[in-house]
């Protein structure tokens, strides 16, 4: 039974939208590998149907949980129930939630630096005579040494080309740069208890954000169908689609919890003392931003 008074912390009910996330993270990313083995195995061509499906019963599953649990979490707080430790722990906890954000991308950009910088450069120092190799350059962007690789054989697509940084890319990272701002003028609108900039702010936020999204399935639709650029292409196409991938994901994240702040927004949720609902998805979008800007230069321009 959940209770709660002024000086005890609120401890709700049981809930099952944590298990079912997890079923939901599990075909999601089944299916994603389903899908990706199917590509280069005719054995294994019998599950790509499925893993396509599995995919978006996960996505599904997932959206629906965080929708019903927001739900949940903003029920308990507009009647009252949360106090002042509450908030402390909601903070410390998006603070460690962010801190293992940072730690997952900062494994992918590890990855990409020991790519380009430690592993492409010794597979190309290998003695012609010992080397399965041959035929493999020490450059960037690495799309797999071509001919013949242990056996197995793979051919480059005969169109790659790397992803240029100054089209969409640099359209994406005025988006980005420009929902910063326009949160952040959102956000002094709350303090100021504004509550029409603050309205007109997070409708510019949730625009771009989904501006954003836009010009990324616009990059990638470019990428498969006119540059070669697939996940397959090499530890390039790998790192480019990984890396921009699961940024993307983010975003969408990000975006879905722009579109529910706006709501409480528009229905008069949120004061000047009391907003850490607010803050809590500003923080969130503000690492977005700051993630899109290492990929930018890391990714896409040098």
């Amino acid at each position: 039974m959940a209770t709660h008074s002024n000086n005890q912390y609120y401890v709700p009910h049981g809930s099952v939208y944590p298990s079912i996330i997890s079923v939901g993270l599990l075909s999601l990313a089944s299916g994603f590998i389903f899908s990706v083995a199917t590509d280069r195995s005719k054995e294994l061509a019998y599950l790509q149907a499925p893993g396509k499906w599995m995919m978006i019963l996960g996505a599904l599953l997932i959206l629906a949980m965080v929708f019903k649990w927001m739900g949940s979490v903003i029920t308990e707080n507009v009647t009252g129930k949360f106090k002042g430790w509450e908030d402390k722990s909601f903070r410390i906890g998006m603070i460690v939630f962010i801190c293992s954000e940072v730690a997952f991308f900062a494994a992918f950009f590890g990855a990409l630096f020991y790519m380009r910088v430690i592993s492409i450069p010794d597979l190309a120092g290998y003695d012609l005579d010992i080397t399965p190799y041959k035929d493999f350059l020490a450059s960037w962007p690495s799309i797999g040494p071509g001919g013949s690789v242990l056996g197995a054989e793979y051919k480059p697509p005969a169109n790659f080309k790397p992803m240029a940084a100054w089209g969409l890319p640099a359209i994406n990272t005025a988006l980005l740069l420009t929902s910063g701002a326009t949160i952040t003028w959102a956000h002094w609108g709350l303090i100021k208890n504004n509550r029409k900039q603050l309205i007109i702010g997070m409708a510019l936020t949730v625009a771009l954000g989904i501006a954003f999204l836009c010009c990324q399935a616009m990059e990638y639709h470019e990428a498969y169908t006119e540059m070669g650029l697939t996940l397959g292409s090499g530890a390039y196409g790998a790192s480019f689609f990984m890396l921009t991938g699961f940024h993307g994901f983010h975003v969408m994240l990000g975006t879905i919890m722009l579109i529910v702040i706006l709501i409480r927004c528009m229905k008069g949720h949120f004061t000047p003392e009391h907003h850490f609902g607010f803050e809590g998805v500003a923080w969130y979008w503000h690492f977005v931003d700051v993630v899109w800007l290492g990929l930018f230069i890391f990714v896409y321009w040098l």
